[in-house]
């Protein structure tokens, strides 16, 4: 190929970092700053979901490994994957791979003493100043690369007398094949999937999460994104949805992180809104308790606060009906510290739910203004017809 290859090690989708507990949309990453730097570099970029070919896509991923004029690691969240294809890079080549991280949380030590480019992620996007920020820096990085490649394994740079393996060119060609993106790509259906839902058309969307399930088994994020456009296409009822998504999201072991515990306890707390059936509410409470108090995510700490309001409507018991309305206002005082606390930083981050949860704990607690303030702010930040539809599902239920 005329271009360098330069072939990219990350996860894809949103992954939880196990240190920060922050999900962290990597697929932002790879579009507004490791794609733009590789190409303004004159590289082909190449990520393992873009691979095309026939055999497995293993096959090619370990001959890109040994082949590429460069490799960058984004060892953000701690992939496995990626923490483990970088050590293969380090054996197979000792230079020319270049490691990235999002600038919070820690760092493996085996690599803590190689120089690491940091940069700043919202969690679901990166503002546009970092974004050129980190493109000029990763671009120079390359470039210098090209020009004066020098040792960066720690394994060639510990043991001087071991020797790069030799494999022929035919056998990378005939491994490696065609590389060139393809509309049935891993990215491609993951791009397509996202336009979908942002355009409402869920059962459209939910296919395209089904395709991708069976590509990449047990990858739980795109389990999480079937689960939520199958229960909001709604077809071919409301209930059948529900009681598929339900199905959908058990196939993610253990549900302890706070995407699925939401998604969970979203599709019993809609469960319970058609059948009335008290069980359902009983588990949308688990779900979304779990999700709040191991984690204070204010996301399921809202959904548990109106869970609990709920709950103190159908409670026949006094004693009970004091305890839901007390543990729902003293949640959402607790939520409404939290994220004000978070607006005070330089680069805020979801801002649109923050806002919604504000305007909602507030409209629960009867502090009307500051309400209307932050609804308004929510609106501003142009939420999509789904995301203002479960803003004011949840004002409705507040205010009944």
């Amino acid at each position: 190929m005329d271009n360098n290859i330069c072939f990219i090690i990350m996860g894809f989708g949103k992954k939880k970092d196990p240190d920060t507990n922050r999900t962290i949309d990597l697929d932002t990453t790879y579009k507004k700053i490791i794609r733009p730097a590789v190409e303004s570099s004159g590289c082909k970029c190449i990520r393992a979901d873009e691979i095309v070919e026939s055999g497995l896509i293993d096959r090619s991923m370990y001959a890109l490994l040994y082949y590429a004029d460069i490799v960058i690691a984004d060892i953000s969240t701690f992939n496995p994957n990626a923490i483990y294809e970088l050590g293969v890079r380090h054996a197979l080549r000792p230079y020319s791979t270049i490691i990235i991280k999002e600038d919070e949380g820690k760092i493996p030590f085996d690599i803590g003493h190689d120089r690491i480019i940091s940069y700043k992620h919202l969690g679901n996007e990166i503002s546009d100043l970092e974004a050129k920020k980190s493109i000029s820096q990763l671009h120079s990085l390359i470039q210098n690369i090209i020009k004066e490649p020098k040792t960066d394994s720690p394994l060639y740079s510990y043991i001087h007398q071991i020797k790069k393996p030799e494999i022929s060119e035919d056998e990378i060609s005939s491994i490696i094949g065609e590389l060139k993106s393809n509309e049935d790509s891993i990215y491609a259906l993951t791009e397509a999937a996202k336009e979908k839902m942002q355009n409402g058309e869920f059962i459209e969307a939910e296919k395209l999460w089904s395709k991708l399930c069976s590509k990449a088994e047990n990858e739980k994020y795109y389990i999480q994104q079937q689960a939520l456009c199958r229960y909001k296409s709604e077809k071919p009822s409301p209930q059948r949805a529900l009681t598929d998504a339900l199905q959908i999201i058990t196939k993610i072991e253990g549900q302890t992180d706070t995407e699925t515990l939401g998604i969970l306890g979203a599709i019993y707390k809609r469960l319970w809104n058609i059948t009335s059936d008290r069980s359902y509410l009983d588990s949308a409470i688990d779900a979304y308790k779990r999700g709040w108090f191991q984690y204070k995510d204010f996301y399921t700490g809202e959904n548990y606060a109106t869970c609990m309001y709920i709950k103190s409507k159908i409670e026949t018991s006094a004693e009970m009906k004091t305890h839901s309305i007390v543990e729902a206002q003293l949640t959402y005082k607790e939520i409404i510290n939290i994220i004000l606390e978070t607006l005070k930083e330089q680069e805020p981050e979801e801002l649109l739910w923050k806002y919604a949860s504000l305007s909602n704990a507030y409209l629960a607690l009867k502090e009307y203004a500051e309400a209307e303030k932050y609804e308004k702010l929510f609106n501003e930040q142009q939420p999509q017809r789904w995301q203002k539809d479960t803003f004011e599902e949840t004002k409705l239920i507040i205010q009944s």
